[in-house]
């Protein structure tokens, strides 16, 4: 796997993190966890802090992620706390899934792959959450200082409300959009769709 220079980025700031043990939920996570139940895909998991909680509420969790530091930690994290957390490294940008969950979540990914990456992945993540099952899923879609830093062509901003027409069909259970100040006097804005699948639940 040749890494992204966002993903290089990334990597060094979960490096800091783990020595700092900065385990808190970030406010798209804390609205995520509720509906985090079952077999859990958290793609794109980061230092796992996601993953970890919703183990620790009776899940069990697949946590992928490219940074190797990230997955470093969580699988020694794992191996501490004997909670259901499986590590994964993985290129997201083009990881085949192959098995179903009852819940899928992707927090502040999609957006740091180019559009048609970004798409393709959230139709796959989709395709693997079982009927009755539970996707959420947060993307950027105004502003970010990420762009200034990276090549802009291998990055996604979604357009407002973008998200939520791709659950189409789908129960809307929790829509959210999150405005952020960012340096510089600019802003960011997140939108977050939490949304069950047609079916039943196993």
């Amino acid at each position: 796997m040749n890494p992204s220079h966002s993903v290089q980025f990334f990597d060094a700031q979960f490096e800091r993190q783990a020595r700092g043990e900065d385990f808190a939920l970030n406010p798209f996570e804390q609205a995520a966890l509720p509906y985090l139940r079952g077999h859990v895909l958290d793609f794109g998991c980061g230092m796992g802090n996601l993953a970890f909680a919703a183990a620790a509420r009776g899940s069990s969790v697949l946590a992928l992620d490219a940074s190797p530091a990230a997955i470093t930690h969580i699988r020694q994290r794992a191996a501490d706390t004997a909670l259901a957390v499986e590590a994964g490294l993985a290129d997201l940008r083009d990881h085949a899934l192959h098995e179903d969950f009852d819940a899928v979540v992707s927090i502040g990914l999609l957006m740091f792959f180019d559009c048609a990456t970004a798409l393709r992945m959230l139709t796959q993540l989709q395709a693997h959450v079982r009927g009755g099952g539970v996707a959420a899923v947060n993307v950027l879609v105004e502003g970010t200082t990420y762009l200034d830093m990276f090549e802009a062509q291998d990055h996604c901003l979604f357009a407002r409300a973008e998200l939520a027409r791709h659950f189409s069909g789908w129960s809307i259970l929790h829509a959210e959009s999150s405005d952020f100040e960012a340096p510089g006097g600019t802003h960011k804005v997140f939108e977050t769709v939490i949304a069950r699948k047609p079916g039943v639940a196993a």
